[in-house]
């Protein structure tokens, strides 16, 4: 009995898990799970209508309908956090589900429908599930480039954000300096402009505060030309890290097919290499894998990646 309780319980892993287009169940659960997120956040907008107030009782159906399969789904995965992380103990596996950014994400989604009322949108963050059924994760490049770029440019991105605060304490300072006595009620002290300069120096201009003095407006003209440049720097800090993350991923790829003895690994249904990382495969076969392929995409073979059936592998020999 045990053994078939735990072929139903590794069978519900699977269908919960992203399924594959060969696994129906798998796939049907999926698209009836993005069903239900879209059904949820569409009431949520539409319970916002007063022309739709009619309709109150069906949107209070659908909206306990669909929690109550976040719900379940949440408790599902719960149960089977031990096949999700199979080296943990079932304590542990649970736990780092709870913690994982899935598991909080479902959790946050759950929680405003019971105990935070007022905190609807929070479901909201159900949409970074549907990017997760339709597998643009982390582990692909898109996304993956974008937290490995941030990580790399880091302190250059502080330092450009750091410019920004210094302008825009100096923009309010100086126009209170210089607008105080024409409009006290604007600017009553060296803060009170900050919102103004804020405004100004990320060029949007809401125009509820503004300068009335010539002193003053030159001195706004110049501080949103300034305001144009300090902003411009994150942003072509940002470029030049995407230009050098793709430069390096494709040398990596090149090398791996054309030099050092390139080794291709494949993940086959009975490969040992399925669902193991990638730091795990590296150390069993002395090589640095550098690129994997899984279908048409080609993702950055961090140690934390995990390889799936069906992943072809480049690597160059130590």
């Amino acid at each position: 009995m045990k053994k078939i309780s735990e072929k139903k319980r590794k069978r519900i892993f699977e269908i919960i898990q992203i399924g594959n287009r060969e696994d129906f169940p798998s796939r049907a659960f999926d698209i009836g799970l993005v069903i239900a997120i879209v059904a949820n956040i569409t009431v949520l907008l539409l319970d916002t209508f007063d022309e739709l107030s009619a309709y109150d009782g069906l949107f209070r159906v659908i909206e306990i309908v669909t929690v109550l399969i976040f719900c379940v789904e949440y408790a599902l995965r719960i149960w089977t956090a031990d096949i999700l992380y199979p080296d943990e103990t079932k304590g542990r596996a649970i736990v780092k589900f709870i913690l994982s950014f899935d598991g909080i994400v479902d959790l946050l989604t759950i929680l405003p429908f019971f105990f935070l009322s007022g905190m609807g949108a929070l479901r909201f963050l159900r949409v970074a599930r549907i990017f997760h059924l339709f597998r643009i994760n982390t582990q692909y490049e898109s996304f993956q480039v974008i937290t490995s770029v941030l990580k790399e440019k880091k302190n250059a991105i502080l330092y450009s954000v750091f410019i920004i605060i210094v302008l825009i304490l100096a923009a309010s300072l100086t126009m209170y300096s210089v607008e105080h006595t024409a409009q006290p009620e604007a600017f009553k002290n060296a803060f009170s402009g900050i919102w103004w300069s804020v405004s100004t120096v990320f060029t949007v201009g809401y125009g509820d505060i503004y300068p009335i003095t010539v002193l003053g407006r030159v001195m706004g003209v110049i501080i949103t030309f300034l305001g144009v440049g300090a902003v411009a720097i994150p942003t072509g800090i940002l470029s030049a890290g995407f230009v050098e993350h793709y430069s390096r991923l494709q040398r990596s790829v090149d090398a791996a097919q054309y030099k050092n003895s390139a080794a291709v690994i494949l993940a086959d249904r009975d490969s040992p290499y399925v669902d193991r990382s990638i730091r795990e495969i590296e150390e069993m076969n002395a090589v640095c894998v550098t690129a994997l392929i899984r279908g048409e995409l080609v993702i950055i073979p961090e140690d934390s990646v995990r390889v799936e059936e069906g992943d072809v592998l480049l690597a160059t020999k130590l």
